[in-house]
């Protein structure tokens, strides 16, 4: 798999999902030879909680339903953001496995299952082969990758992991992998709400009274993880997810489309408490909410600016250009 140099540090300000403690991050992808794809591992610390909320019209998902509320199991070990559409869903296995072989997962009587959700974005044939699309080897690397670099490490950024295909503007510009960090005020000084970003999406960055860009040949998905340090139950963490979909259609025109299957995960390592508003005790809880749209537009706009332009068989992708991009 390559790690080319078209792989971004991240820039000054923006932050980064790692700068949640205890959660990781780790890729894998290849480009050249008909390939243009990868996956990107977020690794939360055991005992992580999760949820969903899936609002695009034409999602590729595995293991959602498993974090609905209602649902026997809480926890969450490991989220698989993939390219391949429905294909590269197999790359959650390969997560599966390495949780396995470290004891990751539910307990069951002669073993554990691993929790890994899973989404996909549409890259097939960007590389120039539509047959050339992530597998379990490839979701066990980007496992690996995770579990391999110190805590906190900054997240490689633009034509990385799950990023390494994506395409915006219904696939006439490169889009990219992005990640943005939000930290809360006053007695919550203490909470970080950290966003990560796959940009492929039907739009554009939003602009005021910009129309939206008309329908391409691209098919599209925008995929993100929120994750948190504080103490959230499964319910508070779905809303979470809801919540932070605002970030998603303020960075983006159109978002939610039925040609995307945009999909956001909600992560809590429940390791701080949030301190009650004295008046309202519920503030705390809407004010982290906020912080994780915030988090998600960020992440989106970095992923857009710090894409790379590619060229394969299939093409030449150029970023978006910058001057219409807006400020972050």
């Amino acid at each position: 798999m390559s790690t080319s140099s078209e792989q971004q540090p991240g820039p000054a300000g923006v932050g980064s999902i790692t700068d949640v403690p205890g959660i990781r991050v780790g890729q894998a992808q290849r480009a050249g030879d008909g390939w243009l794809t990868g996956v990107s591992v977020v690794l939360p610390p055991p005992g992580t909680i999760g949820s969903v909320d899936v609002r695009g019209g034409g999602p590729g998902t595995h293991e959602t339903d498993a974090l609905d509320p209602s649902t026997m199991v809480p926890t969450v070990d490991a989220v698989a953001l993939t390219g391949g559409s429905a294909y590269g869903l197999a790359a959650a296995g390969g997560v599966q496995r390495w949780c396995e072989e470290n004891g990751r997962g539910f307990p069951v009587p002669g073993g554990v299952v691993p929790i890994v959700p899973a989404a996909a974005i549409f890259d097939l044939g960007r590389g120039g082969d539509f047959s050339a699309r992530p597998g379990a080897a490839m979701g066990y690397e980007a496992a690996l990758d995770a579990a391999g670099g110190p805590e906190g490490a900054d997240v490689v950024r633009g034509n990385t992991g799950a990023g390494t295909g994506a395409t915006i503007g219904a696939g006439q510009f490169k889009g990219g992998l992005g990640t943005a960090s939000v930290r809360l005020g006053g007695d919550n000084a203490h909470i970080v709400v950290g966003g990560l970003a796959v940009v492929n999406a039907a739009g554009v960055p939003w602009q005021p009274g910009a129309a939206a860009p008309t329908v391409g040949e691209g098919l599209n998905t925008t995929l993100a993880v929120v994750a948190t340090n504080a103490v959230l139950t499964v319910a508070q963490a779905k809303r979470t997810a809801t919540a932070a979909h605002a970030g998603m259609a303020r960075a983006l025109n159109p978002v939610h489309t039925l040609a995307d299957g945009d999909t956001i995960f909600a992560l809590a390592t429940c390791t701080e408490a949030l301190v009650p508003h004295p008046v309202v005790p519920v503030a705390s809880l809407i004010e982290l909410q906020s912080a994780a749209a915030e988090a998600v537009r960020l992440a989106i706009l970095d992923g857009i600016a710090q894409a790379v332009a590619v060229t394969t068989p299939a093409g030449t992708l150029n970023p978006f250009p910058a001057a219409a991009q807006g400020p972050i």
